[in-house]
């Protein structure tokens, strides 16, 4: 793999992973209110968000699983691969300081369609706050 090219369908392999991890600050939930248009007062006003079940502000859940889109197009399957489809179950709330990883494993390879499904995973610790599955689109190298 390079910076340009990731991982090719004839090189997917079940069981191979690979995460990041970001700490999450109050600008990110400033910039992603701005850039997405949520600005849901439970992400960016303290007295309201004290109000809420939550007791507190929480990142916005889509800022999470943003992180998998990360590892998806910069470590595996990497530059070059195509995102289809995601699902997502959001389990716990992020907060501000909170450190995620956010980690993908190839459960399935479909050689001849050049898609993999993989498991997306967002956690702080061992809490997982996040589950999903995503199929992606690899190029092959024929």
């Amino acid at each position: 793999m390079s910076d340009l090219t990731g991982m090719y369908i004839e090189d997917a392999e079940v069981g191979l992973t690979a995460q990041i991890g970001r700490t999450v600050t109050d600008a990110d939930l400033v910039m992603y209110a701005g850039i997405s248009g949520d600005t849901n007062p439970v992400h960016l006003n303290d007295d309201y968000a004290k109000s809420t079940p939550f007791e507190g502000r929480i990142a916005h859940g889509m800022l999470t699983a943003g992180l998998i889109s990360a590892v998806i197009g910069t470590k595996m399957p990497g530059p070059g691969s195509i995102y289809l489809s995601q699902t997502l179950k959001f389990k716990a709330p992020v907060r501000v300081g909170d450190t995620v990883t956010a980690k993908v494993t190839v459960e399935e390879v479909f050689t001849e369609r050049k898609r993999v499904r993989l498991s997306t995973i967002c956690s702080i610790g061992e809490t997982i706050v996040l589950e999903g599955e995503a199929t992606v689109m690899l190029p092959s190298r024929g």
